[in-house]
């Protein structure tokens, strides 16, 4: 796990926020997750609101400089950004376990296809917490990952 934990008054954590995240997100966290709010609202799945407002809310506390590839085209990584999300919110009487769950396994999808091939402890690690999930919560993952990936925007560059 990633253990950044940016300053908000840090570099990594405003460029983040409001300009630069990398090569799958063509705007910074803000208006991207204003973008997944809009598919969200769009398609009717008002019970996921919150957790389109709150899903990347502890990506620029987490953003960093994981590799050369990041450091030459002056992007970010934000490994585990979602559990960092999730530790924010955790403890908000206001939110709902359902939205907790959402911001918490966001990310789980791709993460157990990504960790399949390149890290086989992480894959099985991540693939128990999806086989601990009931069949309900896998169908909002699937369907709350394409209003994430509608609110990437176009790539920038392959």
């Amino acid at each position: 796990m990633n253990q950044t934990n940016n300053s908000i008054f840090s570099k990594a954590f405003w460029d983040s926020l409001l300009f630069t995240q990398n090569k799958w997100h063509q705007h910074g966290v803000l208006l991207h997750t204003l973008r997944v709010v809009y598919y969200t609202l769009k398609n009717g799945d008002f019970k996921m609101l919150a957790a389109a407002l709150l899903h990347d809310i502890g990506k620029p506390f987490t953003a960093f400089k994981k590799d050369q590839e990041d450091r030459d085209f002056d992007e970010w990584s934000f490994t585990d950004h979602e559990e960092k999300s999730y530790q924010i919110i955790k403890k908000w009487p206001f939110i709902s376990d359902y939205t907790k769950k959402l911001v918490r396994y966001h990310y789980l999808i791709r993460d157990i296809k990504k960790s399949k091939t390149e890290d086989p402890k992480r894959y099985k690690e991540k693939k128990a917490i999806w086989d601990s999930l009931d069949e309900a919560l896998h169908k909002d993952l699937e369907r709350f990952l394409k209003y994430d990936d509608l609110g990437k925007g176009k790539k920038r560059r392959d």
